[in-house]
């Protein structure tokens, strides 16, 4: 009897010519699937050191298929090919902003979360963040300026590059953290150019003096003179308290900062995430130790109803509570305004132009920078954390004083003739020269 055999599967007629159109049809790791083509590779798993299979489609030709092809097996022999995700540009945002939300300050995380909201999401939220090229935030940019903002209207240059920023911080973090994308394209999009606005002096020396005397009749003077001659930002004083103030050693150390975030005051880091100490002047030191006296008789009169805590802030109100930051900034403004127009009396011959509350760090800046003092040295008086930012925010000063450098250095080599005193009258007479309109300055607005 004839032994039956049983032919092989492959063997067959028909199944052997369908496996031969199919191996037809993958040539060197490249095959055409319906209308598009698609690339293979094999890629090392970093973890388990197996490699398998990573096909990628979507091709309109073979030759864009062997061209990627070619590009992943070079990534992939580096070590750092990576795998195609279909995460849109808004999910990853998301994700981001939540990992950061520890490290980010509270009023920092708000903005943040603006941005992507108003600006990020509506254009480009939907994409893959790895369809992103650099002629796409390019675009995002482009359409912003033309007609980002409110109800169309142009989206302003500053708020544009403040976008750039998050941006870039976030698709660096997708390159370098993540392993989603291979490189950043908002490192080589085009962002918009901006000429530095440089803060000029609203207030003369004697415009200061003016404001600090009509201040001097109101309970919180010492925010106002701590603030003209230290230089401090708002939030910083603040968040003072009397442990951080030195009274016999003149000096007080800043190491915190005040903000509202969502109708509620929150207390944190400096802007610069660093502690600084700050020296202060014997006239300075009389006008805190009026304060605490002040305050402790406050206390006394308040009773069981002081609503402060021993070695509690600084500035409070009448009651003890810490004070808001927009109070103290309205409260300037109308100070200006009792002086401009006061309830008895006649009217001042030169009234006060407008000015912020920043303002005051400003003119604390620019007289020191006028009258000679290092570069350095005001920037780790005003809690810069690098002196260029210094050196970019008032390089209009810095011009002003390099054009009496020539004749300083001059007096100081020719034999049988003293060197010139710099005196801080220059910081004065400048000052005064390079006041500016209210209304110019009340628009420039200074990040530092």
């Amino acid at each position: 009897m004839a032994a039956t055999i049983t032919p092989d599967p492959a063997d067959l007629p028909g199944r052997r010519n369908r496996s031969h159109r199919n191996a037809a049809k993958l040539r060197d790791g490249v095959m055409r699937r319906g209308r598009s083509w698609s690339y293979v590779i094999r890629v090392k798993d970093p973890e388990t050191g197996v490699s398998k299979p990573r096909w990628v489609g979507g091709f309109s030709t073979e030759e864009q298929a062997k061209a990627a092809r070619d590009e992943a097996r070079v990534k992939a022999r580096r070590g750092a090919y990576i795998d195609r995700n279909q995460i849109t540009v808004t999910a990853y945002l998301d994700d981001w902003i939540d990992s950061h939300s520890m490290e980010i300050k509270p009023r920092t995380l708000l903005d943040y979360r603006a941005c992507i909201r108003l600006y990020i999401t509506p254009h480009i939220g939907h994409m893959p963040i790895q369809a992103v090229r650099p002629s796409t935030i390019t675009k995002l940019y482009r359409d912003l300026l033309t007609g980002g903002g409110l109800h169309g209207k142009p989206l302003a240059v500053t708020t544009v590059i403040h976008l750039h920023a998050i941006l870039r911080k976030a698709f660096r973090d997708a390159v370098i953290i993540d392993g989603l994308i291979g490189s950043n394209p908002v490192e080589r999009a085009k962002r918009p150019r901006v000429s530095a606005r440089e803060p000029g002096t609203v207030w003369t020396i004697a415009q200061l003096q003016a404001f600090l005397a009509t201040a001097r009749q109101h309970r919180l003077f010492a925010f106002f003179h701590l603030a003209a001659y230290t230089g401090a930002r708002r939030g910083e004083l603040l968040n003072l308290r009397w442990a951080d103030v030195g009274l016999d050693a003149k000096k007080i150390t800043i190491s915190g900062s005040t903000a509202v975030v969502g109708g509620k005051r929150i207390n944190g880091t400096t802007k610069s995430g660093r502690t600084r100490v700050i020296a202060i002047d014997d006239g300075t030191v009389a006008v805190l130790r009026q304060h605490k006296a002040s305050q402790a008789a406050e206390q006394a009169l308040a009773g069981d109803y002081w609503r402060g805590t021993s070695n509690g802030y600084v500035f409070t109100t009448g009651w003890g509570e810490p004070i808001y930051p927009d109070t103290a900034s309205s409260l300037m403004t109308k100070l200006i305004r009792a002086h401009n127009h006061p309830k008895s009396g006649p009217r001042p011959k030169d009234p006060l132009p407008h000015a912020r509350l920043h303002d005051l760090r400003h003119l604390h800046a620019t007289t020191l920078l006028l009258s000679g003092v290092p570069v350095h040295v005001v920037a780790a008086r005003l809690g810069h954390a690098d002196p260029a930012i210094t050196l970019r925010v008032y390089a209009h000063v810095i011009r002003t004083a390099e054009a009496a450098a020539a004749d300083i250095f001059a007096q100081a080599v020719t034999p049988h003739r003293p060197p010139a005193a710099h005196h801080s009258g220059t910081a004065q007479s400048t000052a005064a020269g390079t006041s500016t309109a209210a209304g110019s300055q009340h628009g420039s607005r200074s990040r530092c």
